[in-house]
């Protein structure tokens, strides 16, 4: 702050006190006042009976102000500005320090030569309490009822007429305003902030809010402030409460004050209630449980404790043992144990309350498989939905044992079938599909696929035939198959071709179905055929050593080159098969054979492996003669005619168009002719006509006969005499020379008596198919043909095949399985 001169007085003043009015100077010399203008002009004078003391402008309209005037004699006088008579206020016996006026004029304040404050009513002139100890003295301009004065090195305040209240300062008050007491020290003069909390507080004893707002109002601290607000909320004070609150901010007291005056408005009037509320939101909640039992609330109290978790306390007022608010105060109860991590209090306090769903989950939840089943025995079988969590957390925890039991106690098969399935337990599942049919599509399906998965295709077959589910098994047997053309496991997909074949020979039984499947069954039987073959080739070409006779090497690779004359199936190479061709044509000098392969190498994309190979062999070949070697020429059994090596028929004669029989493993033509029954012939007749073995010739040894489960073998080791034209089999092998169709053999009753059962094979085939005859023309070369896939060998190759995989080298019918 700055001061700046506004008038000056050229003039010598003497004087024992001046005080400034807004538009004059007023001096004191000795019992006289003189009023002087700010250009030194004396307007008025006063003459008092003693000495002036003390002089104090109480404020009033510039120009016109009042004047408070202390004298020696004690008396006190009220004079205006403009006024030339004084007023006498008071007289009291000792002389006047010090004086100042209330701010409502109604109360004065006198400091005496006795250093005594004294507080007088105006009105009455009565003396409303003394103070020891002063100095000087002053109102608050803002409250009526507070004061403040000094002396002895102390502050003292004082409101109304609680006890003084007192703090250390040093100086004389001159003023006092609001929180700020304005104080004179030697020369200095300081504003003190003071706070207004003691005062506050004497007032908030006597429950007198209102004005210890208004004290509050001149400067506390927001602690002060929540105190009162607090006060005047317990004294159900709500206007004293909702003006505090609003001072801290504090909307949650705010909210609790408007939810009681709404309440008020409704008509509710019982303030145990409304306190009881305010103790809850202060946490004085045994004193809030109290008030809520006097004014019969009980089950608010009930409410309480449950929501702060005090459950010894909330049992307390449990209404008459009511058995739905026991249940309901346990189930908090539990809740609250859960919440707070104590989940194996809460599980008992769940199954107490019978709140068994949540009792389970927990236990679940947390793997304790004892506590699971013994809910799940206790439970009753009608209570469905808890006893199905149980078995679902079972399951989960990999129980199945106690997961069955459950599923047994409810009576659910379905869910017990899936249980087995899942857990793979497959014998429990065969029994439960033995007893329930109705579920045998569930166990075997599943089953099935399992196996599959597994790599058990012949055991998954019987559990799809099983389950009726023939479809299923063609699909995946022909996924399979396909992947392992595609990873050229080829002997892995002709032994799925030939199980395909099967599975669609025994769908073909379905009459509706039979046409199409039988279709599929020839397919898969020829595919079966190749990739068999085709095995041999590709590990000759893939392979740095082979495994096979260059003879066999190039047996399969006639056939399949006579095979391979429409579509190339998935996976076979021509290339690999006419590679093959060529070199091992080359080696066993069949050398036109070996040309015409290399040319037709020329005409096909050529790995660059092979290429420098078939460039020399092609340019090698020709320097060889062009013929090939007469060993090599194939012989038809039936015509006796020698066939050339590259034959555009194919596999058949191409004089009798009989087409020819291989052996599975060399690959060579066996010396079998097909022949058929004539029209009203059973094969059941056929069979036993061809057991009579009706004597023809005259044999100079004896012959053996091996038969086993896994083979059916002609060991011929007798000479006959002759084969002479007396063989009524062999005049049936005549044929029309030069016709271009194929002239079958068929036989008659007479014929078939005439054979001898160890000179016949028969392809056993099951319905629809009809059996297949075949009769051996060179009874001393044995040949041996599986009972399952009936692919003939010579009976050498195939026990020493046997011997090695110890199973049927097409098939894979093991030499122990008793079924054919």
């Amino acid at each position: 702050m700055h001061y700046r001169v506004k008038e000056k007085i050229v003039k010598k003043f003497e004087c024992n006190l001046l005080v400034v009015c807004a538009d004059h100077i007023i001096l004191c010399q000795e019992k006289r006042l003189q009023c002087l203008s700010f250009s030194g002009v004396k307007e008025r004078e006063w003459q008092m009976e003693s000495l002036i003391r003390y002089i104090k402008v109480i404020g009033g309209p510039p120009g016109r102000e009042g004047l408070l005037v202390g004298l020696k004699n004690g008396q006190i006088l009220k004079i205006f500005v403009d006024n030339l008579f004084a007023i006498v206020l008071l007289k009291q016996a000792t002389a006047v320090r010090c004086l100042d006026m209330s701010a409502s004029r109604n109360k004065l304040a006198v400091v005496d030569e006795n250093d005594t404050c004294l507080v007088y009513d105006i009105h009455t002139k009565e003396l409303l309490f003394q103070e020891p100890n002063a100095n000087s003295v002053a109102w608050n301009t803002q409250c009526e009822d507070m004061l403040c004065f000094s002396g002895g090195g102390y502050l003292n305040i004082k409101a109304s007429t609680f006890p003084v209240h007192q703090q250390k300062l040093q100086g004389f008050v001159v003023g006092y305003n609001g929180s700020k007491i304005f104080c004179l020290h030697v020369f200095s003069m300081s504003a003190v902030e003071v706070p207004q909390s003691a005062p506050m507080y004497q007032y908030l004893d006597r429950k007198m809010f209102k004005e210890a707002y208004q004290i509050a109002c001149l400067g506390v601290t927001d602690t002060d402030w929540r105190e009162l607000a607090m006060e005047a909320l317990e004294g159900l004070e709500f206007d004293t409460a909702k003006k505090a609150f609003t001072r801290v901010q504090d909307l949650r007291y705010l909210e609790l004050i408007n939810s009681i005056e709404e309440r008020k408005k409704r008509g509710e009037t019982n303030n145990d209630l409304f306190l009881a509320d305010v103790f809850s939101y202060q946490g004085k909640f045994h004193e809030a449980a109290k008030l809520y039992r006097r004014s019969g609330h009980e089950n608010l109290a009930l409410d309480m404790y449950t929501d702060l978790r005090m459950f010894e306390y909330a049992k307390d007022f449990l209404g008459s043992g009511d058995p739905k608010e026991t249940k309901m105060l346990i189930t908090k109860q539990a809740d609250w144990a859960r919440n707070i991590n104590e989940p194996k209090a809460a599980v008992e306090m769940y199954i107490s309350a019978g709140e068994h769903v949540k009792a389970i989950e927990i236990s679940g939840d947390h793997g304790w498989v004892d506590m699971l089943i013994d809910i799940a025995r206790k439970l009753d079988k009608a209570e469905r939905e808890p006893l199905l969590m149980c078995a679902h957390y079972f399951k989960k925890l990999d129980n199945p044992g106690y997961a069955a039991e459950t599923y047994l106690k409810i009576g659910d098969l379905k869910s017990l079938v899936q249980l087995h399935v899942e857990t793979q337990r497959w014998d429990e599942a065969f029994a439960l599909g033995e007893k329930h049919p109705e579920f045998k599509d569930d166990i075997y399906v599943p089953y099935a696929q399992w196996l599959a998965e597994n790599d058990r295709f012949e055991e998954a077959q019987k559990a799809f035939h099983k389950a009726g589910r023939q479809g299923e098994a063609v699909r995946v047997l022909e996924q399979l198959t396909h992947n392992a053309v595609v990873e050229s496991r080829f002997n892995d997909a002709a032994y799925y071709y030939w199980m395909l074949s099967m599975q669609c020979l025994d769908i073909a039984q379905d009459p509706a179905q039979k046409d199409a499947m039988l279709s599929k069954f020839h397919h898969f039987q020829h595919l079966a055929e190749l990739y068999h073959g085709y095995h041999a080739i590709q590990r000759y070409t893939e392979e740095p050593f082979s495994f096979h006779l260059p003879e066999t090497l190039f047996n399969i690779s006639r056939f399949l080159l006579h095979s391979l004359t429409k579509d190339t199936p998935l996976g076979i190479s021509k290339v690999n098969t006419l590679f093959t061709l060529a070199k091992q044509s080359k080696a066993l000098g069949a050398y036109k054979l070996a040309r015409h392969a290399y040319d037709k190498l020329q005409g096909l994309q050529i790995p660059s492996r092979f290429q420098k190979s078939i460039e020399l062999g092609s340019l090698t070949i020709r320097s060889k003669p062009f013929h090939d070697s007469e060993e090599l020429v194939p012989l038809c059994y039936r015509c006796s005619t020698n066939n050339p090596l590259l034959n555009n028929l194919g596999n058949v004669c191409i004089n009798c168009r009989q087409p020819f029989v291989f052996s599975a493993s060399s690959y060579e033509v066996l010396h079998l002719v097909e022949f058929y029954l004539e029209e009203g012939i059973t094969d059941e007749e056929a069979v036993s006509l061809i057991d009579l073995e009706a004597p023809r010739h005259k044999r100079e040894n004896k012959w053996q006969e091996i038969t086993s489960n896994n083979s059916q073998t002609l060991r011929l080791d007798e000479t006959v005499d002759s084969m002479g034209d007396d063989d009524p089999f062999t005049a049936k092998l005549s044929f029309e020379q030069g016709g271009s169709e194929f002239v079958p053999v068929v036989v008659s009753r007479s014929v078939l008596r005439s054979m001898s059962r160890r000179d016949v094979l028969i392809k056993r085939w099951p319905p629809p198919l009809q059996w297949q005859y075949f009769r051996s023309l060179l009874p001393d070369a044995s040949i041996t043909m599986c009972p399952s896939c009936f692919q003939m060998f010579h009976s050498e190759d195939y026990e020493l095949l046997v011997l090695q995989h110890t199973c049927c080298p097409y098939c894979r019918r093991r030499i122990d399985d008793p079924s054919p």
